[in-house]
C-alpha cells in the first residue's frame, strides 16, 4: 500500500498537468454521505454538464471514491482543510466523463489491455512508476521493486486490489487524454507568411522617442461625469462587467482568543509539570502524558536540526539539565530536558555527480569515464560544483545539486561510502570514484560527525479556556437575539461599541471572508438561506464567534450599474481625460511643446523597440502605441496621440531599421507551431467546457 500512495501521489500531479488542470492531486473526503437526508430529493442539484443535471446524490458518491482512495494511500480519514480538494476533484472527474470521454469515443481512442500491461510492466512503464520506485543509492528507477509489488497483489487484500485497479484506470485515462492531446497539437502549422510576419515583428526595431502623459495630468476634479455617462458606457461595454454569484455583508466578530487569566493558567501550569520534569527519572513517559505535541522524545543525529525555540534561547546546553519553559513563535510555552547526549555512528554530509554506465560495454564505459574526467577537471578550475551536477547529474539529486544530505557508511556502497569517509578535509576528492552504478565526482561538505542528542520536550498550547470561549458565545447569542433585522444590527453593535467589519464582493465559492480563513460556513449561509437585510445565528469559527448580516446579493449574468458603477466611472473619467489631453495637445508640433503643456508629462527615449514588443520601457504596457509608432512612414514625424489603459502616449520615430530578408523561415514555422501545440491542451479543455456549458451551484451546499 505504500507503494499506492506514492504512486497516487504522483500520479496526482502527473494527470494534472496532462489533463491541462482538469483533474488535480486532491486529498480529503466529504462531509455528506450516500445516506444523508439531504440526498432524498431530486431537487438537489449541484450542477450541469453538458445539459445533463448532477444531482447531490451522484456527486457525493463521486466524492466518496475519491475519499476512499484518500484512505487507501493515506490510512486515515481526511481531514477537515482537505475537503475542498477532493470535492473540485470529484467535480473535475464528472466533467471529464461527461465531456472527454464522449470525444474519445467519437475518435475511437481506446487504452488496450495489451497498451495498459506495457504502460505498467512493459518497455514503456509510465513516468509516475519509476519516478517513485528509485533506489536510493542511485537514484534511477528499479525494476526489480516493481516486479515484487505486482507479484504481491496476487495475495493481498482486496482493497489493495482494488486500490490497484482504480490505480490503472487513471493511468489509463491519462493515456487517453495524451493521446487526445498529441492528436490535435499535431493538426497546428504556421504557413510561411506567418512565419515571415514573426520574424518581421522580432527583428523590426526602431529608435523612437516616446511623450507619456498619464492621466494624473488631468486633475479628476476638472472632469463632470453624469450617472446617465455611466450607463451608456456600461450597456455599450456589457462584456466588460460580467457578474458571478456575489454577496455583501458586515459582521460583528467576537473574540475567542486566550484572556490574561488563560495565559496566566497556562504559564502555572508549565511551570508545575518543568519542576518535575527536571526531577523525573522517566522522561520519556513522563512528557508523553503532559506534553501536547505528538512526538515529545525525539533523538536528534548529526546533521538534525534542533527545535528553533531551543537553540534561540539555550546557546550552550549541559546533558541532563532542563531549559525553561519559553514562548514559541506560534504562542505556545515549552521546557526542554537534555536526557542524553552520546557519541554514536558517524554521519556526514556530501554530493555527487554520477556518470550512469549501467548494462554499458567497455567502449561505452570508457566514454562516460573520459566525459567525468574533462567535467572534474573543469570543476577543480571553477569551482562550481553545484552547477555541474544540475547540468551532468544523472540520478535524482541533480536538481539539489548533488545534494545527498547526512548519511552513515552503512548507507552506500562500498566504493563511494570508503572515498567519501576517508576524506580528511571539506572540499572535492581529486579523483573519481568508480561503482558499479557508473563514475562520480564527489565533493565532500560536512566532515563525519558522531554527536547524538536526545531531548524530552514539554509543551502546552496557549488556548482560550472554556470560560473564555463560553463568555464571547453568550455575547454573540445576545448580540444575535437583540438584532432581527440588519437595522436593529447595526444600531446594537454601534451602541455596544462592536465593530462592524464589511465584507464586500464575496463570491459564492470563497471560503473566506477578508481575512478570516474559514468563514465558508458564513458564506453558504449568504448564498442558500439568507434574505438581503436577515441576520444570521452565531457561527463558530477557528478563534471567534461571528454573526453576518446579509447586505445585498448579485446573480451571475449581466452587470447592473450600482454593482460596478466605480469601475465604469474609472473607465469614463479615463476617456474624458483623454479626450481633453488630445484637445488641449492640438497644434503642438514637437515633443517638447506638447510637454510644456502638461509639466507632470515625460519624454522618454527609447533606442531598442522592438515590433514585436508589448511594454514600453519605463512606461508600461501600450500595444497600440507601439504599433502606432512602426506604423509611421516616415522618421521624425509624431504619431497621433494613443490611448493606453495606462495614459496618452505620443511617439516620434528617430530611425527605423527593418528586418532583413533570411533565405529560411523554417524556425519561425517550427517556433510558431510549437507555441500553439504547448497551448492546445489548456485551450481544448477551455473550449470544450464552454460548449458543455458547465454550471456550479456547488457553492450552494459546500
Amino acid at each position: 500500500m505504500a507503494l499506492i500512495k506514492q504512486i497516487r501521489q504522483r500520479t496526482g500531479l502527473a494527470i494534472g498537468v496532462i489533463a491541462g488542470g482538469l483533474i488535480l492531486f486532491l486529498l480529503g473526503g466529504d462531509l455528506l454521505s450516500p445516506n444523508s437526508s439531504l440526498l432524498n430529493s431530486n431537487q438537489n442539484i449541484v450542477g450541469e454538464i453538458a445539459g445533463e443535471e448532477i444531482t447531490l446524490e451522484e456527486f457525493s458518491l463521486k466524492v466518496e471514491e475519491f475519499k476512499a482512495s484518500f484512505q487507501q494511500r493515506t490510512g486515515r480519514v481526511p481531514a477537515e482543510a482537505e475537503l475542498v480538494s477532493v470535492r473540485e476533484q470529484a467535480w473535475q472527474a464528472l466533467i471529464v466523463e461527461r465531456v472527454f470521454e464522449e470525444e474519445y469515443d467519437k475518435l475511437g481512442l481506446t487504452v488496450t489491455s495489451q497498451e495498459l500491461i506495457d504502460m505498467v510492466q512493459g518497455k514503456n512503464i509510465v513516468p509516475e512508476l519509476r519516478a517513485q520506485l528509485v533506489n536510493p543509492q542511485t537514484g534511477e528507477f528499479d525494476k526489480s521493486q516493481l516486479i515484487t509489488f505486482l507479484q504481491s497483489l496476487e495475495t493481498a487484500d482486496p482493497a489493495q486490489q482494488a486500490a490497484w485497479a482504480q490505480q490503472e484506470k487513471l493511468f489509463a485515462q491519462a493515456r487517453n487524454r495524451v493521446k487526445y492531446d498529441n492528436l490535435l497539437a499535431t493538426t497546428e502549422y504556421a504557413t510561411t507568411a506567418e512565419a515571415k510576419l514573426e520574424h518581421k515583428s522580432a527583428n523590426t526595431i526602431a529608435d523612437a522617442s516616446v511623450l507619456f502623459l498619464p492621466y494624473y495630468v488631468i486633475p479628476d476634479g476638472d472632469i463632470k461625469i453624469q450617472d446617465a455617462e455611466l450607463a451608456e458606457y456600461l450597456a455599450k461595454n456589457q462584456e466588460k462587467f460580467k457578474v458571478g454569484n456575489s454577496a455583501n455583508l458586515e459582521y460583528v466578530s467576537f473574540s475567542i482568543q486566550p484572556s490574561g487569566e488563560d495565559s496566566a493558567a497556562v504559564i502555572s501550569r508549565i511551570t508545575e509539570l518543568t519542576a518535575a520534569l527536571k526531577v523525573s527519572v522517566e522522561d520519556s513517559a513522563y512528557v508523553s502524558r503532559n506534553s501536547e505535541i505528538q512526538q515529545p522524545f525525539q533523538t536528534y543525529a548529526p546533521g538534525d536540526q534542533l527545535p528553533v525555540s531551543f537553540t534561540t534561547n539555550v546557546p550552550q546546553f549541559v546533558k541532563g539539565e532542563t531549559y525553561g519553559p519559553f514562548i514559541t513563535a506560534n504562542s505556545s510555552y515549552v521546557s526542554y530536558k537534555v536526557v542524553d547526549q552520546y557519541e554514536g555512528t558517524p554521519k556526514m554530509r556530501a554530493s555527487h555527480i554520477l556518470f550512469g554506465t549501467e548494462g554499458m560495454d567497455e567502449a561505452g564505459r570508457a566514454a562516460v569515464k573520459t566525459q567525468a574526467e574533462t567535467v572534474l577537471a573543469d570543476i577543480k578550475t571553477t569551482g562550481n560544483f553545484v552547477d555541474a551536477a544540475r547540468q551532468y547529474g544523472q540520478d535524482g539529486t541533480a536538481q539539489n545539486g548533488g545534494d545527498l544530505g547526512w548519511f552513515a557508511k552503512a548507507d552506500f556502497v562500498e566504493p563511494f561510502a570508503n572515498a567519501t569517509y576517508a576524506a580528511k578535509s571539506k572540499g572535492l576528492l581529486p579523483s573519481l570514484v568508480e561503482t558499479e552504478y557508473g563514475y562520480h565526482i564527489i565533493e565532500v561538505t560536512e566532515l563525519p560527525a558522531t554527536t547524538y542528542t536526545k531531548l524530552a520536550v514539554l509543551e502546552l498550547e496557549l488556548v482560550a479556556s472554556d470560560m473564555t470561549r463560553d463568555e464571547a458565545f453568550r455575547n454573540a447569542d445576545a448580540f444575535v437575539a437583540e438584532s432581527g433585522n440588519r437595522d436593529e444590527f447595526t444600531a446594537n453593535a454601534t451602541e455596544k461599541g462592536f465593530r462592524i467589519i464589511q465584507a464586500n464582493n464575496v463570491d459564492a465559492a470563497s471560503r473566506n471572508l477578508n481575512n478570516i480563513t474559514d468563514a465558508r460556513q458564513v458564506v453558504i449561509w449568504a448564498f442558500s438561506e439568507a434574505s438581503v437585510g436577515e441576520v444570521s445565528k452565531v457561527f463558530e469559527l477557528n478563534d471567534s464567534y461571528l454573526v453576518a448580516s446579509l447586505v445585498s446579493k448579485k446573480e451571475e449574468g449581466e452587470a447592473k450599474l450600482e454593482d460596478v458603477k466605480d469601475q465604469v466611472k474609472q473607465l469614463v473619467l479615463n476617456d474624458k481625460k483623454a479626450a481633453l489631453i488630445q484637445e488641449k495637445l492640438k497644434g503642438k508640433t514637437t515633443l517638447e511643446q506638447m510637454k510644456g503643456v502638461f509639466p507632470e508629462a515625460s519624454i522618454n527615449e527609447v533606442p531598442g523597440l522592438r515590433l514585436s514588443d508589448a511594454v514600453i520601457p519605463g512606461i508600461g504596457f501600450a500595444p497600440k502605441a507601439i504599433g502606432t509608432i512602426f506604423g509611421m512612414k516616415t522618421t521624425g514625424r509624431l504619431t497621433k496621440p494613443v490611448q493606453e489603459d495606462i495614459g496618452v502616449l505620443v511617439g516620434k520615430v528617430n530611425n527605423l531599421i527593418p528586418a532583413a530578408a533570411i533565405g529560411d523561415y523554417t524556425s519561425y514555422q517550427a517556433q510558431l507551431a510549437q507555441g500553439a501545440s504547448q497551448r492546445m491542451t489548456y485551450q481544448i479543455m477551455m473550449a470544450l467546457q464552454e460548449l458543455a456549458k458547465v454550471k456550479d451551484y456547488r457553492y450552494k451546499y459546500f
